[in-house]
């Protein structure tokens, strides 16, 4: 039950900071939201770290780290511009298929979950793509959704983060967390250097991309420690239900309407999670 609950908590944690971010890169450059916002929750966890006290768990756990910055990077900067270009409530479901890939990791390393939780996985990700759809006027064929490509792109990277930083994060998912965001916050750094994007923005983007900072270490580091408490396919797909928080505040503040069937999706996430938290 403690994974299932801190699983919940990070896909909280990442379904407003994914509205907030991809809001931010609408109206600033991609990698200034990105660099700032890695750089906000880098300072965050690396107070926790050294409130905490405990010794580095040695190197290896580098190499998992390392690839879960360069994946992580890659798929939130993909995710970022996939929601800032496109339909919010179309590219967030897309994205939310990544947790297949750690679901097949697991699979593959002995993780079976129990039947029960298997049909809540597949009831949580039919709710999660129903509940993010966009609704459609009538009289307009639907067509492929812009930012869609941007949305594979960004679930692709971030299922094979998830896998990689649930290894990672076996020995301490506080350092692991500490190493990744600060691998990651080098690699957009070294971006903005090479492309050279304005930097300023105004107090209130400033003060929400430290928000957005702080809300994705939240859930990096949630994830961490539920990986270590349950099965990693069961943390991910109830990570990945962040979608359904995206949609709503896309709903409240952007005034996306929320479709019949996006209604049955929310009650179908819902019920998934009981599912996989009964199983």
């Amino acid at each position: 039950m403690a994974a299932v609950l801190l699983a919940l908590g990070s896909s909280l944690a990442f379904g407003f900071a994914d509205f907030f971010g991809g809001t931010l890169s609408r109206r600033a450059a991609l990698l200034t939201v990105v660099l700032l916002s890695q750089a906000a929750g880098l300072v965050v966890i690396g107070v926790v770290v050294l409130a905490r006290a405990e010794p580095f768990p040695g190197a290896a756990i580098l190499p998992w780290t390392t690839l879960a910055s360069v994946f992580g990077t890659f798929g939130i900067a993909a995710l970022y511009r996939g929601l800032a270009v496109g339909v919010m409530s179309v590219v967030a479901p897309i994205a939310a298929t990544a947790a297949v890939i750690p679901v097949v990791v697991g699979a593959v390393r002995g993780e079976a979950p129990t039947s029960v939780q298997n049909a809540g996985i597949g009831v949580a990700l039919a709710g999660v793509l129903l509940a993010s759809r966009a609704p459609v006027e009538p009289g307009i064929v639907r067509r492929f959704a812009e930012g869609a490509g941007l949305g594979i792109t960004a679930a692709v990277f971030i299922g094979l983060f998830l896998a990689a930083f649930d290894r990672a994060a076996e020995p301490d998912p506080y350092w692991a967390t500490l190493i990744g965001r600060g691998g990651s916050t080098l690699l957009i750094a070294l971006a903005v250097l090479a492309a050279r994007p304005s930097l300023r923005l105004g107090r209130p983007a400033l003060a929400l991309v430290a928000v957005v900072g702080l809300l994705d270490v939240v859930g990096n580091t949630l994830f961490a420690v539920a990986s270590t408490k349950g099965l990693v396919g069961v943390v991910s797909v109830l990570s990945s239900l962040y979608p359904v928080v995206t949609v709503a505040l896309a709903r409240g503040i952007h005034g996306e309407r929320l479709s019949r069937a996006q209604a049955f999706g929310v009650a179908g996430a819902f019920a998934g999670v009981g599912l996989i938290a009964a199983g």
